[in-house]
């Protein structure tokens, strides 16, 4: 027989051995061995093969054996082979198999290799060296180490004929390719070396090996260990995933959920966030801490089981010991207790001895802990601009090793940005709260009843931005006529609600002079210009806002409405389609020194007046122009009702129930007054006509079913109608006006001087009018006019049952 070439890929003798025991594959290698054909071996018993008793090669942690065993050879002599197995496990399910190897000899290697001495010249680490047909030529000290493998055993094999996990065969891929392109390839993979205790990060870098030609002769492999390295930017992409998800909202709540999310499993099996209970301490932080420690529990995470890892545990998570939004009390000695009364981070870990010791105080959990395998604790403190908010706790029983100190300071880095963000929603959460309390006190808590409109609204707060400053309001005038006004103050928080609170109270103190909507709208220009100068010199004290007033006239059904920087309502008539008025914009509230315009239309019995803020139909996700038409299809729906009305509209132009914007809306139906519930008489200037006026008066009261009321109406008409004729100037015209509550006197006369009250002296004749008029009505009052004035006075009704 001629030598054999150690390096010869048919000198190393493979088999392949079922786990049944049979031999289902033999090289020709194996036959140089032994002797044997494949024929009359496979498929036969391999311990048949086997020269003396054997217990067979024992399955290891990676599932590889090596040793020496003495073999039958054909002839019968015994042959004493070294022999390296490892078991594959099939890709489809099927039954398993053994790969066992038989390099040749260590003595029939060469001991002077211009490969190996190239390899090791080149090479400062772990080395091995493959020829062109991907055979091993030799390894260096550090690489037999990291194999578990006797270096001089090692000749002539493959990378997967020493183990068959995955990483063996990406390696080989890859040395082909080296081979064939001659360029150099890396690989890294995570894995547990022969001797470790847990896994390392390691790559193997592969360059060509070439001779004096430059053709590739072989491949040099070299592994690193880059654990360290592979950590560190571990911890890092953590701290970097903390910082972009945690704290992605301005909700408590959710900021807990998202620490948990980013610390599982990245850094813990199991993370709880517990924070302390504000309503103990009126709304605020605690500065002190005292236990027993009141936690509520915020959020909690598990990593789930994978029950292919093969951990004694991957089978079941614990369940968390408290439900979330559950209040706890910890005593001194507790985890969380302790932590928080030092202020740093706490670990206690099973192989310390200190984990039962610390679970001591609550039998519970202690049984938890012993059930599921938990063998690494860890508190760390919520701590953010001097305050304590909480705790976080991280939990391990799938991981096998216990929290290092690289771990713990990973665990506070995160957990100091996240308490930054939970502190950041908690003052927000707050603000917000007081600042939608403030805003409810300031808007209308019910929408007064009129005989002008029947009027429906919806006020929705910014999900986002914080409450701003959208304000409506209906406000009865004299005559019959309501006023209309929806505004919205520029920017969001206490100061914008604030800001509103003062405009909606001056709107209510210029509509009672009844001043003409673009007199009232310059009036609030003027103060919006005062409220920024008494802000302060910095632009951040600005004040601006938009502003829609109207006023609706159920006698003459006339509406007159002016704008500034506001939105144009939108009118449904009742035999026509929905539109948006053309009405002059005007400049916005805090400009100053621009004019308003106004505009005045006739508006059908039953029409709808829709007026609204911007964030109604505005957003980031819609052109205004879309959100204007959604809300004129949605109020040209049918509907019963107003309230049914404004619901279709949020519904409609707010799916998901929530704005990026305050959002006010107000819808109202006009109604008209019929003729026969006016009366009107053109007064002589003559005060010996005034009697027969009366005696009209009173004649159309019976008409109206209203003679219960003559009396007053009769002194209030002979009062006013006295004063205009001795005071003011003709033409005179008295106006009944009455609906199923209220009647109401006006007198109007082209005079501009205003009538007021005075408290007459003893021996005055006169002067105390306007005094009784005051106390036989309800109210009463003047209003400018375009010919005049016009005195009034309201008289309630009592309607018969």
């Amino acid at each position: 027989m001629s030598p054999v070439n150690p390096f010869d890929d048919a000198a190393t003798a493979r088999v392949v051995v079922d786990d049944s025991g049979t031999l289902r594959e033999w090289n020709e290698g194996a036959r140089l061995l032994l002797g044997h054909l494949a024929g009359e071996v496979v498929g036969s018993p391999a311990a048949d093969l086997l020269d003396g008793r054997h217990d067979g090669p024992p399955t290891t942690e990676n599932g590889r054996w090596h040793g020496t065993l003495a073999l039958r050879h054909r002839d019968g002599h015994t042959v004493s082979v070294w022999v390296l197995a490892h078991h594959r496990t099939a890709a489809d399910g099927a039954p398993g198999s053994w790969l066992a190897v038989a390099p040749p000899a260590p003595a029939a290697a060469p001991q002077d290799d211009p490969l190996i001495r190239a390899a090791l010249t080149q090479s400062p680490c772990a080395v091995m060296v493959f020829d062109d047909r991907l055979l091993l030529r030799g390894v260096n000290d550090a690489m037999a180490r990291l194999l578990g493998l006797p270096r001089d055993r090692l000749h002539g094999l493959r990378a997967t004929d020493i183990n068959s996990r995955p990483q063996n065969m990406e390696l080989e891929r890859l040395l082909r390719r080296v081979l064939a392109t001659g360029r150099r390839q890396d690989l890294r993979s995570h894995l547990k070396a022969e001797g470790e205790e847990r896994a390392h990060a390691w790559v193997a870098l592969m360059a060509p090996l070439t001779d004096a030609d430059g053709l590739v002769r072989g491949v040099c492999v070299s592994a690193h260990d880059f654990t360290e390295q592979h950590l560190a930017r571990e911890r890092l992409q953590l701290v970097n995933e903390a910082s972009v998800r945690v704290g992605s909202t301005l909700d408590v709540n959710r900021t807990a959920e998202e620490l948990a999310d980013v610390c599982v499993p990245a850094l813990a099996d199991f993370v709880s966030v517990d924070l302390l209970d504000p309503r103990d301490t009126g709304g605020e932080p605690a500065t002190v801490v005292e236990p027993p420690v009141g936690l509520r529990r915020t959020a909690h995470r598990t990593h789930l089981p994978d029950h292919s890892a093969g951990s004694a545990h991957s089978s079941t998570c614990p369940p968390a010991a408290a439900e979330t939004g559950r209040l706890d009390f910890y005593p001194a000695g507790s985890p969380q207790a302790e932590c928080l009364l030092s202020g740093r981070a706490i670990v206690a870990a099973e192989a310390h001895g200190d984990l039962e010791r610390w679970m001591g105080w609550d039998p519970a959990r202690l049984r938890q802990v012993r059930e599921h395998g938990v063998h690494s604790v860890m508190s760390v403190p919520l701590q953010a601009r001097g305050t304590t908010l909480g705790v976080a706790v991280f939990i391990r029983f799938r991981r096998l090793h216990p929290f290092t100190h690289d771990d713990v300071l990973l665990a506070e880095e995160v957990s100091a940005r996240a308490a930054v963000c939970i502190d950041n929603a908690r003052r927000y959460s707050r603000e917000r709260e007081a600042t939608l309390t403030l805003q409810r006190s300031l808007l209308p808590r019910w929408l007064p009843p009129t005989a002008a409109v029947q009027a429906a609204s919806r006020y929705l707060p910014a999900a986002r931005s914080g409450v701003g400053g959208d304000w409506f309001d209906v406000i009865p005038l004299s005559g019959m006529r309501v006023a209309m006004v929806v505004g919205d103050v520029v920017g969001h928080g206490i100061a914008a609600s604030a800001t509103m609170g003062r405009l909606r109270t001056a709107v209510r103190t210029l509509a009672d002079i009844d001043l003409t909507p673009e007199e009232l709208l310059t009036h609030l220009d003027d103060l919006v210009v005062r409220l920024s100068e008494e802000s302060g010199d910095d632009r951040a004290g600005e004040v601006g806002a938009t502003c829609l007033y109207a006023v609706y006239d159920p006698v003459s059904r006339h509406c007159a409405m002016a704008r500034a920087g506001h939105p144009a309502p939108v009118l449904v008539p009742p035999d026509g389609p929905a539109r948006q008025v053309e009405l002059p914009s005007g400049p916005p509230l805090g400009v100053g020194g621009l004019p308003f315009e106004s505009a005045e239309l006739e508006l059908s019995e039953g029409s709808v007046l829709a007026l609204y803020t911007d964030g109604l139909v505005e957003s980031r996700d819609r052109d205004p122009d879309a959100g204007l038409a959604l809300l004129r299809e949605a109020l040209a729906a049918p509907g019963d009702s107003l309230d049914a009305a404004c619901d279709r509209v949020l519904h409609s132009l707010l799916p998901a129930g929530s704005a990026g914007d305050d959002v006010a809306l107000l819808l109202a139906r006009t109604r008209g007054l019929p003729t026969g519930q006016v009366a009107t008489w053109d007064i002589p200037a003559d005060p010996s006509l005034v009697a027969p006026v009366r005696k009209q008066v009173l004649d159309q009261l019976a008409v109206w079913g209203l003679a219960d009321a003559s009396f007053t109406v009769e002194l209030v008409v002979s009062e006013l109608v006295t004063n205009a004729i001795r005071y003011g100037s003709p033409p005179i015209r008295l106006r009944l006006i009455h609906d199923a509550t209220t009647l109401i006197c006006e007198v109007s006369d082209s005079s501009h001087t205003a009538p007021h009250l005075r408290r007459a002296r003893t021996w005055d004749e006169g002067g105390r009018g306007l005094l009784l008029v005051a106390q036989l009505t309800q109210r009463w009052g003047s209003r400018h006019t375009t010919e005049g004035k016009t005195i009034w006075a309201e008289l309630g009704l009592v309607e018969e049952e």
